[in-house]
């Protein structure tokens, strides 16, 4: 089991939302971009918070438009040991810095959790804050079970930090 590492945050110190992830999955490491595999919905979902069609453009446009949108990308974890790319399979987690990295976003609204992994490290972390911390349902393939039509509700209360 070989440890992982996370992306750089991608953040504008004007970000009004923080989305924070756990940890990149095998595709996205190799790809070495956010959210790469191909039936994670991830791009889907904060496209419709910003409404722009994020799946539409290349990666580079993708995250300049999440940025222009006030929307800031990072992961809980800084690494971790694990096997494939279940948040399961995660042991000898090391967590990134969030409340640093908080602290320089001075138009900061609101921290969103995509899925439970995510909170369970990230919450703990920014419980000093005065922020909404929002769980939000994990746009990952492994989080099946959920309808889109699900996650899109209640991914789209995210809106209102962003007016």
């Amino acid at each position: 089991m070989c440890r992982k590492s996370s992306f750089a945050p991608v953040v504008s110190p004007d970000a009004r939302l923080l989305i924070l992830g756990s940890l990149p999955g095998e595709r996205s490491l190799a790809a070495k971009r956010y959210y790469a595999h191909p039936r994670n919905r991830f791009w889907h979902l904060i496209g419709r918070v910003i409404d722009v069609d994020l799946k539409a453009l290349d990666y580079d446009r993708r995250l300049a438009a999440l940025l222009k949108g006030g929307v800031g990308l990072w992961d809980t974890v800084a690494s971790a040991r694990r096997a494939g790319s279940l948040d399961s399979a995660m042991r000898q987690t090391e967590a990134n810095p969030l409340a640093a990295l908080v602290r320089k976003l001075p138009e900061l609204r609101a921290v969103g959790f995509n899925g439970k992994a995510a909170a369970r490290i990230g919450v703990p972390q920014l419980a000093e804050t005065t922020l909404p911390l929002i769980v939000l349902p994990s746009s990952s393939p492994a989080n099946a079970s959920m309808p889109l039509a699900e996650k899109e509700k209640l991914w789209a209360p995210l809106r209102e930090f962003l007016v």
